[in-house]
């Protein structure tokens, strides 16, 4: 496959503060026996980063092309991506709607009140709710009724979709970092990325097949199974292809996903997500988010454990940011005094 420049085509605002950086963890590259860098996503700029700041530029290149002085997005009550989104949206002098869905049941009192949610209502986004966390389509839906409301009253709105009928815009963010990645460091042996949506799975894997670049990709899976997440990530690669004008067959061929660290489901901590967060902060310093990073960082041990990567091998782990939400999870993640 020959590196592709139809990247040029997409309209992007510049949302990202530069090259983000590629550290070594030496102390945990000596305890697990593994080259092990850190690649610091979480410090992309605008709003406390993260790897939706990389997506948005897309999004927003879009919906600015388009005329649109106003964004809509969905998501957890936590997400980070609609509160970058909202920050874009400041940022670029746009107005923000912020559908927040019920994703995570039986959280505390806090995780509907600090974290993201604390930052987006000081961004001075508006917000809605949703009652479901796993209807992809009809969260889009309410969306667009909303949207209408605003078209009839004279704005100009822009959805940023959730499901997969749509083109995968916020891949491409990822095909620009999977090229700055490479030219930082290109002789590594596997990136390690969380999967969820499958837009920043999918970029880094289609950008590094256009670097024909030999190193692996392995997905760790946030939100759905294994079996679900790779049948998704199909779709994602597929569409992909198409915005890039590549064969999706060889993208699709490299699917790599894991699901180990999912239980009990999307955006709950588990023991080994709680143990592989103390171990990086412990360890390195290094904050990581519950549900995004320290799940990722997770399926790094795992896959460790299992002989999946190597003795020796140089690793990339993915820091995709969301360090907000870690305020929303206290009552998950700090112990009761005894």
């Amino acid at each position: 496959m020959t590196r592709n420049n139809n990247l040029h085509r997409f309209p992007r605002a510049k949302l990202v503060s530069g090259p983000t950086p590629l550290e070594r963890l030496d102390n945990l590259s000596a305890e697990l026996d593994i080259d092990l860098w850190l690649k610091r996503d979480d410090l992309t700029g605008l709003s406390f980063g993260g790897n939706k700041t990389r997506q948005l530029e897309f999004y927003l290149g879009d919906a600015r092309q388009q005329g649109a002085d106003t964004i809509l997005i969905t998501g957890a009550v936590q997400s980070n991506f609609v509160r970058s989104a909202a920050a874009a949206a400041a940022k670029l002098g746009m107005q923000s709607v912020l559908q927040l869905e019920e994703r995570v049941l039986d959280m505390g009192a806090e995780y509907y009140s600090s974290g993201n949610v604390l930052l987006a209502q000081i961004l001075g986004a508006e917000h809605m709710g949703y009652p479901e966390g796993e209807d992809e389509a009809g969260a889009d839906a309410a969306l667009h009724a909303r949207a209408v409301e605003l078209k009839a009253k004279g704005h100009k709105p822009y959805v940023i979709h959730l499901g997969l009928g749509h083109p995968p815009l916020g891949a491409l963010g990822y095909v620009v970092a999977g090229q700055e990645l490479y030219q930082q460091m290109p002789d590594f042996d596997a990136v390690v990325v969380p999967s969820g949506s499958g837009a920043t799975h999918g970029g880094l894997l289609a950008s590094l097949a256009l670097e024909e670049s030999t190193a692996s990709v392995f997905g760790i899976c946030v939100r759905r199974d294994r079996e679900m997440q790779q049948a998704r990530m199909k779709v994602v690669l597929q569409k992909l292809a198409d915005l890039l004008d590549i064969d999706a067959g060889l993208l699709q061929d490299k699917i790599d996903v894991f699901d180990e660290a999912l239980p009990p489901g999307y955006g709950k901590v588990n023991a080994i997500t709680r143990a592989a967060l103390e171990k990086m902060a412990r360890t390195e310093g290094v904050f990581l988010d519950p549900v995004y990073s320290a799940k990722t960082f997770a399926g790094l041990l795992n896959l460790v454990e299992s002989g999946k990567i190597k003795p020796s091998e140089k690793i990339v782990l993915l820091h995709s940011g969301g360090l907000p939400a870690l305020f929303g999870y206290q009552s998950e993640l700090i112990d009761s005094p005894t």
